[in-house]
């Protein structure tokens, strides 16, 4: 049974132009390298302010595209994931920018031509998706501490220092005032919590490389719900020393597990989603889509937070070919 993708019919790059600094030869290297594979010449997409890829992804699959390749930051493959999830094609990330947090979750290469090889060899895997409001997520949402934190980091101090920024921007927020939040999952008891955040996670890696939810499988049909609690400096530290060291019970942290997630604060709260803020609000609905997305992966597929889906690869290959003719 196949597990690998053959010389897509088509193909396409959405670029956010500002996260590459020389997008000539970027293309360049892009474009020789598919040519070299067989592959057809990308038809290349440049993002805007105004649409950050989901426009760009959508018209690249209108055009036959079968597989996609998202050039920028997370805000770049969000977009990316929200248009193709639920369809056929396959997304390949070429990171760029200094988030990147669904490749390192899942062991991707910052690398160009590394990037521009998993596609080329043709792994494929499936992975669940969040939805919340009109786009999908594939690493998490959040409410509160986080979001604040990513408000509070200076664009031009991440592209100077990388990740470690996002703990200036933390910094600034230790202290604030916890939230009063109710949260629901899976229609289940209402939780009720004095909490710093709350985060909704497909995978567990947070920015840096911290693994805060160990259990998190992208695969699972499940959400792993990550409730921080922490009132002083010291239980910060306790907290942060716990996931540092990867201990299996984490102060002032609660995990939980569902499908459907409701989260609602009494004022409105800092949101984000895979790294990017969306506008503040009082709720925070997340559900899950499960095995959405088809995601181009390191073939063979060793990490630990891949699966293997013979099956659907197959059943993706046959559909395709029916497309084509």
């Amino acid at each position: 049974m196949p597990t690998e993708l053959n010389v897509p019919a088509a193909c396409a790059v959405v670029v956010n132009p500002s996260k590459v600094p020389d997008l000539d030869a970027f293309r360049q290297t892009v474009t020789e390298t598919l040519a070299k594979a067989g592959w057809p010449a990308p038809v290349w997409y440049e993002t805007t302010p105004e649409d950050p890829g989901r426009g760009q992804a959508t018209a690249a699959l209108d055009e036959g595209a079968e597989v996609v390749f998202a050039a920028g930051g997370d805000g770049t493959v969000m977009a990316c994931i929200t248009a193709l999830s639920g369809t056929d094609a396959a997304l390949a990330i070429l990171p760029a920018g200094t988030g990147n947090l669904l490749a390192a979750n899942l062991g991707l290469s910052t690398d160009l031509a590394a990037g521009l090889g998993v596609a080329i060899e043709g792994g494929l895997r499936r992975l669940d998706v969040g939805r919340c409001e009109d786009a999908n997520f594939a690493v998490m949402a959040g409410l509160g501490f986080d979001a604040k934190m990513l408000d509070s980091t200076s664009e031009t101090t991440k592209k100077r220092i990388g990740w470690p920024a996002y703990l200036i921007g933390a910094a600034k927020h230790l202290r604030d005032r916890p939230m009063r939040v109710t949260i629901t999952i899976d229609g289940g008891p209402p939780l009720r919590r004095r909490a710093k955040t709350v985060l909704v996670a497909n995978v567990g890696r947070l920015q840096g490389g911290v693994r805060l939810l160990e259990a998190a499988d992208p695969a699972d049909g499940k959400l792993d719900v990550a409730v921080l609690s922490p009132r002083t400096l010291g239980q910060w530290a306790a907290m942060a020393w716990a996931v540092a060291r990867r201990h299996d019970r984490v102060p002032a942290l609660e995990v939980f597990r569902g499908a459907r997630v409701s989260i609602e604060s009494r004022k409105a709260e800092p949101r984000q989603l895979d790294g990017d803020l969306i506008d503040p609000g009082t709720r925070l609905d997340v559900e899950v889509q499960p095995k959405a997305l088809w995601l181009c992966v390191p073939q063979p597929a060793d990490h630990p937070d891949l699966t293997s889906d013979a099956d659907a690869v197959a059943e993706r290959a046959k559909r395709l070919m029916k497309t084509g003719q």
